[in-house]
């Protein structure tokens, strides 16, 4: 069984969902704190004048320290949610499938929102069943996760009784790969080819921006896209880590 695992993203990019395309579960990492300069409250979308952050405003003050991602909640009263909404529409309007999922996002953006969390949520159930993607999701604040880092992590991949961890690149700073081995786990390292695909805007192409960018633009192939060029775990272009 072949399990990944990440933290809940706002609008994320390609790879979030190639990732969790080619496991078998997807565990979303809620129960540990907000990273600040994460991707969990924000994301990049394109827009006439380039790419621009959307970041949804969150309370910290007096929280840091003791701040899990599920608990997490969103500003009240700040317009953000008529700011994302009519900057999406400003810079999409004219895409050739963004009236297909309009409906759905004004529908998110009319919505007051308590919790980060449940927001991320929402988006990314539809983000997947608009990519075809149907990889069973768990979070990690329903299970029983133990340590910290490289700990919690395999204790998750124990837990759902994974045989592969797919890790995203950055896991190579901090997991404990040997650790896994002996558990009998392998440790695979994700390595996304972004394509490339028509924008509307420009001669130039700009990658590592949300999904929406994909599927306003692609609309039914948003899926092939989204996955062709890619390994799967284990192939030539994803590293395995044996022992």
């Amino acid at each position: 069984m072949i399990v990944s695992i990440s933290q809940p993203a706002y609008l994320p990019w390609l790879g979030y969902f190639h990732r969790i395309a080619a496991s078998d579960v997807h565990v979303v990492l809620d129960h540990v704190q907000l990273e600040k300069s994460g991707f969990t409250k924000r994301n990049r979308i394109l827009t006439a004048q380039g790419p621009l952050w959307l970041t949804v405003p969150v309370r910290t003050k007096g929280r840091s320290g003791n701040l899990r991602i599920r608990d997490v909640e969103i500003e009240q009263g700040t317009p953000w949610r008529i700011k994302h909404w009519r900057t999406i529409l400003r810079s999409y309007a004219r895409a050739p499938y963004f009236k297909e999922h309009a409906t759905f996002l004004e529908s998110i953006y009319r919505r007051e929102w308590t919790l980060l969390s449940e927001l991320c949520a929402e988006l990314t159930a539809y983000l997947l069943g608009a990519l075809e993607i149907r990889t069973p999701i768990q979070r990690s604040s329903e299970m029983h996760p133990t340590g910290a880092k490289s700990e919690v992590i395999l204790s998750l991949c124990r837990e759902v009784g994974a045989r592969t961890y797919l890790s995203g690149p950055l896991g190579r700073d901090y997991l404990d790969a040997e650790a896994f081995v002996r558990a009998g786990i392998a440790v695979v390292y994700q390595d996304y080819r972004h394509p490339c695909y028509p924008q509307g805007r420009g001669p130039g192409f700009e990658s590592h921006l949300s999904v929406i960018d994909l599927l306003f633009n692609c609309g039914p192939r948003s899926r092939e896209v989204l996955l062709e060029g890619q390994d799967a775990p284990g192939g030539e272009g994803m590293m395995v880590r044996h022992g």
